[in-house]
């Protein structure tokens, strides 16, 4: 162990790391994370696959070490950058595996990649191996810490194969719903021994399980909020590893997402028509107006303007909104929607929009300026979510002084104040939070921000509220750090 326990030498693994590879959540955390972990001095390295679009932004690489091939695997090579917040990288270089067109796990037509149990395989097996005597650097980490299931046979690497010393293993579970599941005959062209496929191993349910092999081998798990750690031991919420959670409930640990507060801050934002912060909140407006006209909705300061940037699912809520809509647009309201997903719902909004111009509004596809736009000129922001691990636009929307309207799940609990006489009266509340998954419970919701919008004062506290709170990541980090401690020196998470 070092004698600096805070330089602990940890491997971050990843199949995502904004900006050079996201399709969500976790895009964000592998790049944030890291960053402050290595503000306080860890000696963090992130290991991602190297997918064209990251080797097209790192022109500037260098060999760093070989893989050799191994069971169905081809030789590799690792490639050392630099990755955002000047957080070493290293790039997993397999060509046959990773330089597609396309994204991180699908094709250009939205199909699974046909071979990514080989691709996530690959990437979990050199995330373990940096965690052994045999590490192909010079440089070993003292702790693997994987994300989700694309990393999660890195623990059933270091536990079943590693001779000698070897790594303690974290998995981090940002979405228990993906679960990387595949078939049996998987497991020796993935090089772990047949007596793996168990109940006490990778088997689920006659298949090859990524994750089941993570929260089952993994030294310590987490995942992304105090509320779904409790919820994911449900079988409500734990999508069929409820019960090996439950069982693992000692070395289980919810920790709450931070946000970059560099990259979604009003004050410095220039993706957003207008700056401004907490004492020139006045100036908002003029984000609201630019967001009106962008749209093509109605040019109109007093109707409040809800705003939402989501994946178009039903896990979002969107069939809340859709059902809701009419009732929404008579209190009165207006809607703007960025989203992608589900196409039956992108032909409903799309003709929701249709047959209301001007006051309902979508756009389909990611967009980063028009997200910090939403962000910063909606009055109210829409998180309907049947469930959410941690969630981040929560968090941004109260930065930027747009109360959100979200429902009791996950990360939405923990970061969300609800408004009542009690926390108004306190200065705590900083949104509206609301229990049933239907469309009256979100109207009621809404009613209620609508009822204190119209309230100036009570609305310029609500806002001044949420952009006080603190959601950089620096609580968050600390608390990972302990568990690397913990790990590293031996005792139980």
């Amino acid at each position: 162990m070092p004698d600096n326990a805070d330089s602990i030498p940890v491997v971050f693994a990843t199949p995502e790391c904004a900006p050079l590879a996201k399709t969500g959540g976790l895009g964000d955390v592998s790049a944030s994370l890291p960053a402050a972990l290595v503000r306080l001095g860890v000696d963090v390295r992130i290991l991602l696959p190297g997918y064209t679009q990251v080797l097209d932004a790192l022109p500037h690489t260098r060999l760093a070490a070989t893989v050799p091939a191994q069971a169905a695997f081809p030789a590799a090579r690792i490639l050392a950058a630099t990755g955002p917040g000047s957080v070493p990288l290293l790039v997993l270089d397999c060509p046959t595996f990773y330089r597609r067109r396309g994204g991180p796990y699908q094709d250009d037509h939205g199909r699974d990649w046909p071979d990514n149990a080989l691709r996530f395989g690959l990437l979990s097996r050199v995330a373990a191996l940096l965690g052994t005597d045999g590490s192909p650097l010079p440089w070993r980490a003292q702790i693997v810490h994987c994300n989700d299931w694309q990393t999660g046979l890195a623990p059933a690497y270091l536990a079943l194969g590693a001779d000698g010393p070897r790594a303690a293993s974290l998995v981090t579970v940002h979405n228990v719903s993906f679960q990387g599941i595949f078939a049996p005959q998987l497991v020796s062209e993935l090089g772990l021994p047949a007596s793996s496929f168990s109940p006490e191993g990778v088997e689920y349910y006659g298949k090859l399980c990524f994750l089941k092999a993570a929260l089952h081998y993994a030294d310590a798990i987490t995942t992304v909020s105090p509320t779904h750690a409790r919820e994911i031991q449900t079988e409500a919420f734990g999508f069929g590893m409820h019960g090996l959670l439950a069982r693992r409930a000692g070395d289980l640990s919810g920790i709450l997402n931070g946000i970059d507060t560099d990259i979604w801050n009003p004050a410095a934002d220039a993706l957003i028509a207008r700056r401004y912060d907490i004492e020139s909140l006045a100036a908002k407006i003029e984000n609201k107006r630019a967001l009106q006209a962008s749209l093509g909705l109605s040019a109109d300061d007093n109707v409040p303007l809800l705003g939402m940037v989501s994946r178009l699912a039903a896990q979002k809520g969107m069939d809340l909104v859709l059902e809701s809509a009419l009732a929404l647009i008579d209190l009165p309201v207006q809607i703007a929607i960025q989203g992608v997903g589900q196409a039956p719902m992108q032909r409903q909004l799309t003709a929701l929009a249709r047959s209301h111009p001007g006051t309902i509004a979508v756009r389909f596809g990611f967009d980063e300026r028009l997200a910090h736009s939403i962000e910063a000129g909606a009055d109210i922001f829409l998180m309907p979510s049947r469930f959410e691990p941690c969630g981040m636009n929560q968090m941004y929307s109260q930065r930027y002084g747009t109360p959100p309207v979200a429902r009791a799940t996950g990360g939405l609990i923990d970061s969300v104040v609800d408004a009542s006489p009690a926390t108004l009266a306190d200065g705590t509340a900083t949104g509206f939070i609301f229990e049933g998954s239907t469309p009256a419970a979100l109207q009621a919701a809404v009613e209620r921000a609508v009822g204190a919008y119209r309230n100036a004062a009570t609305w310029r506290a609500l806002q001044r509220n949420g952009m006080r709170r603190d959601f950089s990541w620096n609580s968050s980090a600390v608390q990972y750090l302990d568990i690397y401690r913990r790990l590293a020196a031996g005792r139980s998470v």
